[in-house]
């Protein structure tokens, strides 16, 4: 890795790490902010919404926009709209500039985390250098969620909520000013016109999706509203990939996901990515309501999971080099998937907390290495031109499935007896647990290498 490659990498997980902290960073301290501005117990689910809604909503068009403008443009635009909305939250004084504040943070999300990530692709040439990268981008990000919901509870208890909001500011100009003299953008650009039709059909299909899986953790499956986003949301994606297979430059050229190692590493990332974050409001729920521990303890308790991702960064391109992606990914959900599943023998207790520390940390450590593979896989063997679509389509799959997972988990412990049961909560905690290992198998199975058929074997004539 040379300096300058250096430099950009620097730059690069700097933008991830404060992108991942917002993700989660209000998670813990909802309650304390819906007081503080007049938020009713019913919206104050809304500052989490407002942000998970445009994040994952938007992430494919910006990224199809960055092939179209140049990334390292987009990249800009979309840090410092970051920066601003930032100093919005943070100085907000009621329900609705606060609410304006998350949405726009989770645009500027849905424009940085694609463009940051095909300039990653673009900088390092494929092999182990690539491999480095993103291992390490793997670990702001998974670490970034994690530290997000730490730094949430910490600051709401020792100083203020606002600065869960403010602390992005300095970050943001810091990276806007620094980074054209670091950051270039060689890759060409794609000059036919940009599928409309294609983006609204997914831009709102997405947004459906999202929507409707939120009222469902919210108010569980007898929400009208819910179900009938989810089905919406069915139509407008079918519609979508109809339309994409038909139009003569679309936004998403459906053959990209026909590509072995993009659909799988697609369908790996989206389980893993849905599953940890479920996890940790899961157990975020299990020590507030069950154990009676404050948000800066149960942000404190995660600090194991945390130093799990570390780890899992360092060890993940190593063992991807040396076993396969494939191994790795599927070694990667494996561990996830059993350490998660230990869980379900937590306690009523503080005792149980041991357990937690353990499970979460060694989990952390299979599920880096998991997402390693996942970059490694749907970002190879492709032209420059095509990362900006590769990594827009891994970082809508990674949005997606952070905004979904939390939701439909919910939704399992509400349906079986609420968040504040213990049963119901290992129920959920099981379930996610055989989801990730269900995601295992078949990744096994779908990234295994189609045989070869014997020359001698092939008749003629």
């Amino acid at each position: 890795m040379t300096r300058g490659q250096g430099l950009v990498l620097v730059l690069l997980l700097a933008s991830q790490f404060t992108l991942a902290v917002d993700f989660s960073v209000l998670n813990v301290a909802l309650p304390t902010v819906g007081t503080s501005l007049g938020f009713s117990d019913a919206n104050a689910q809304w500052i989490a919404t407002a942000f998970a809604l445009c994040a994952a909503g938007f992430t494919l068009l910006f990224g199809r926009i960055g092939d179209y403008v140049g990334k390292l443009r987009v990249f800009l635009i979309g840090m410092t709209a970051l920066g601003l909305a930032s100093l919005l939250g943070g100085l907000a004084t009621s329900p609705a500039i606060l609410l304006t504040a998350r949405a726009a943070q989770g645009l500027a999300t849905a424009a940085v985390t694609p463009a940051a990530l095909s300039l990653l692709t673009t900088t390092f040439p494929e092999g182990p250098a690539r491999q480095r990268a993103l291992g390490l981008n793997s670990v702001m990000m998974s670490t970034g969620f994690t530290c997000g919901a730490i730094l949430g509870g910490v600051l709401t208890d020792v100083a203020s909520w606002r600065w869960a909001f403010l602390i992005n500011v300095p970050i943001a100009a810091v990276v806007v000013v620094v980074a054209p003299f670091v950051l270039s953008d060689p890759a060409a650009r794609v000059r036919t016109r940009l599928d409309l039709p294609g983006a609204a059909l997914v831009t709102s299909g997405l947004l459906a999706l999202v929507y409707g899986a939120t009222r469902l953790g919210e108010r569980g499956a007898d929400d009208p509203w819910a179900i009938g986003c989810v089905l919406a949301a069915v139509v407008l994606l079918a519609g979508f990939w109809a339309a994409e297979r038909r139009h003569s430059h679309p936004l998403v050229p459906v053959t990209i996901l026909t590509r072995r190692t993009v659909g799988w590493g697609n369908v790996a990332g989206f389980v893993t990515f849905s599953m940890e974050p479920a996890l940790v409001f899961l157990l975020t729920m299990y020590m507030q309501h069950l154990l009676g521990l404050n948000p800066l303890q149960t942000g404190l308790m995660l600090v194991a999971m945390g130093a799990g991702a570390i780890i899992g960064g360092m060890v993940g391109p190593r063992v991807s080099a040396a076993f396969g992606v494939r191994r790795a990914v599927v070694g990667g959900l494996t561990v996830q998937s059993v350490l998660t599943g230990l869980l379900v023998f937590s306690g009523p207790t503080t005792a149980s907390l041991w357990l937690v520390a353990a499970t979460t940390f060694v989990g952390a450590i299979g599920h880096v290495c998991a997402i390693v593979g996942f970059m490694v896989s749907a970002t190879s063997g492709l032209p420059d031109h095509e990362q900006g679509l590769a990594t827009g389509v891994a970082t809508m799959t990674q949005q997606v499935a952070i905004a979904l997972g939390v939701p439909v988990m919910s939704a399992v412990a509400i349906a079986a007896g609420g968040l504040d049961s213990l049963s119901a909560l290992r129920l959920a905690i099981g379930v996610d647990a055989v989801v990730v290992l269900t995601g295992a198998l078949l990744v096994a199975r779908g990234l295994r290498a189609p045989r070869q058929t014997p020359v001698a074997a092939v008749k003629t004539g």
